[in-house]
């Protein structure tokens, strides 16, 4: 018997990147980075590559050589790099790497050369976003640098890439802006000799809504696990977590009754209070209280009181709600019960963060389907992936 899951449908990630594959002449590439956004990266990764994946992408080092290690081979992009780590294992491990800077150049050929072979890089540029890659002014030394170490042979400059700021907009003119900015480092790049084979620029919003932006690679992260990066538009992906726990207990409590922590929420009638064990130390975000949404059995209701860190209480009125009976937080809304994107507009942010927050070593993670499951290789069954059930 169990009493707190995350429920995977690995199924639905592999149909959905079967769809986004078919929207695209591009390649694509599905970030696993985070855990696979709470979803399980190794899993993940297999079901995406099952739906035609064929790239993976993380933000660490050492997230890409974990991929290695399970034995996934799909090529596999990291790109959050600082200054010091072991590069030559990732070179050596077939990783491909991200590089903004010359520093960074310089490192990727140090490592090449410990590692005996290249270093497979893609150049970073900052169209706007102002967050990673090189500005505009920082190009030619770049540049430079790359075609240098590309010439030497330690170093194959095989991708050029940026990111979209407002791409989640659709019309927003800053989309048009970087477009033209990334082409400008396309053309300048060629001055300097480098014609890489991967030009990408594009998110998960830019691949259902510019395909003019598809370029060469396309990377997909939120709409991989069947949640749409633009508000109000489901473009027919498919949610593949569910968030449940069964209630510990119920009781009945009389009007104006304080509920949790600081006493918050008061009853407004005699109620029934129903417990349920899930709290921030299991990813529910404390700006619930009061605001999640939580279908028990037919009743739809709302967290009652604070969030705490093991536990939050709901609010069920006279419904026949027992201790034992199953409430779910969100999943894919089918049977109208509430999803993540009725999580994050309850609690003021996005669905991106209300999945990759569930990643506690308390709730296993319970893997449905039969996607990326004919590799012969198991599901990892350590931690908090729990393998299948029912």
């Amino acid at each position: 018997m169990w009493q707190a899951e995350v429920r995977v449908d690995l199924d639905a990630i592999r149909d959905n990147v079967a769809m986004l594959r078919a929207g695209t002449s591009a390649e694509v590439l599905v970030a696993v980075k985070a855990d696979g956004y709470g979803h399980g990266m190794v899993p993940a990764g297999r079901a995406a590559v099952a739906g035609g994946a064929t790239w993976l992408g993380v933000a660490t080092l050492d997230e890409a050589l974990e991929l290695r290690r399970a034995g996934v081979r799909a090529r596999v992009l990291a790109w959050l790099i600082a200054p010091g780590l072991p590069l030559h294992e990732g070179v050596a491990a077939g990783v491909d790497l991200s590089a903004a800077t010359v520093g960074l150049i310089d490192e990727l050929v140090t490592a090449a050369r410990r590692a005996g072979q290249p270093a497979v890089v893609h150049l970073k540029l900052d169209t706007g976003l102002a967050r990673g890659g090189a500005v505009p002014a920082e190009w030619p030394a770049l540049f430079e640098a790359a075609a240098k170490a590309h010439a030497g042979g330690d170093v194959e400059i095989v991708g050029m890439w940026s990111h979209f700021a407002r791409a989640d907009e659709p019309g927003h003119e800053s989309i048009d802006r970087q477009l033209a900015v990334f082409t400008e480092g396309l053309a300048l790049a060629e001055q300097y000799g480098l014609a890489p084979r991967y030009r990408h620029i594009a998110n998960s919003a830019a691949t259902l809504t510019r395909p003019d932006a598809h370029f060469d690679l396309v990377r997909v992260g939120i709409a991989a696990y069947g949640l749409s990066p633009i508000a109000g538009r489901t473009f027919g992906l498919r949610p593949a977590m569910t968030a449940r726990a069964r209630v510990t207990l119920t009781k009945r409590v009389p009007a104006g009754q304080g509920v949790s922590y600081g006493l918050t929420y008061h009853t407004d009638r005699e109620t029934t209070l129903a417990v349920v064990p899930l709290g921030y130390g299991d990813g529910v975000p404390r700006h619930a209280s009061s605001a999640g949404p939580v279908r028990i059995g037919d009743t739809r209701a709302r967290i009652a009181g604070r969030v705490c860190m093991d536990q939050f209480v709901v609010d069920v009125g006279d419904a026949p709600v027992a201790a034992g009976d199953v409430a779910t937080l969100f999943g894919p809304g089918d049977d109208g019960g509430p999803t993540a994107d009725d999580w994050a507009e309850a609690t003021g942010t996005i669905n991106y963060e209300i999945v990759t927050r569930f990643g506690s070593s308390r709730v296993p993670r319970i893997y449905t389907g039969e996607a990326g499951r004919g590799s012969g290789q198991a599901l990892p069954a350590t931690g908090h992936d729990a393998g299948e059930i029912g």
